[in-house]
């Protein structure tokens, strides 16, 4: 659908060729607010829709939050890690969902969140600051929830805490 390509193409465009850091990203603070309120309409509109069933097979989903004092500490390459490992549950609960959600309204609203948490995974990945490459082998706290809903919920904390405070973080670094 055209948010998600739109999410896609906007990471892709706003990638420096030289570095394969998300400048414009990271320095235009109202990317991260389109996406912000992005997240929320997404976790809005699913809560609209009509009788969605609970998931017979829990997600299992990141614990999101954090204190301004423990992140303030991280390194940029530990944060990006975590916010990493972060999205990989969140890509894998709502690839789970949408496999038990029938319903139109929720499939929809499933393949909108998982193809934005996908693209920021997705963008994360393309830089580091320490050499090797991301494992998928990081054991971040999680719960598991049987409603749609938490999906879209955790989703939004996650962009509007974690990722926006890292974006910000960068942007301290990046754009001079």
């Amino acid at each position: 659908s055209p948010p998600g390509l739109l999410l896609l193409t906007s990471v892709l465009l706003h990638v420096k060729e030289d570095r394969a850091s998300p400048t414009r990203l990271v320095c235009d603070n109202r990317l991260i607010q389109k996406y912000i309120v992005e997240a929320k309409d997404m976790e809005k509109r699913v809560g609209q829709c009509q009788a969605l069933p609970a998931l017979s097979c829990p997600a299992v989903l990141p614990l999101v939050d954090f204190t301004f004092q423990q992140w303030k500490s991280k390194s940029n390459e530990t944060k990006r890690r975590e916010i990493l490992c972060d999205l990989a549950l969140l890509v894998g609960a709502a690839a789970g969902a949408q496999g038990q959600v029938s319903n139109e309204c929720g499939a929809r609203q499933l393949s909108q969140l998982y193809r934005h948490a996908n693209s920021f995974f997705l963008l994360l990945q393309t830089f580091s600051w320490e050499a090797g490459h991301w494992e998928p082998s990081c054991s971040p706290h999680s719960t598991e929830q049987t409603h749609v809903t938490s999906i879209f919920l955790t989703y939004r904390q996650l962009v509007q805490g974690k990722l926006r405070f890292f974006f910000y973080d960068l942007a301290k670094v990046l754009c001079k």
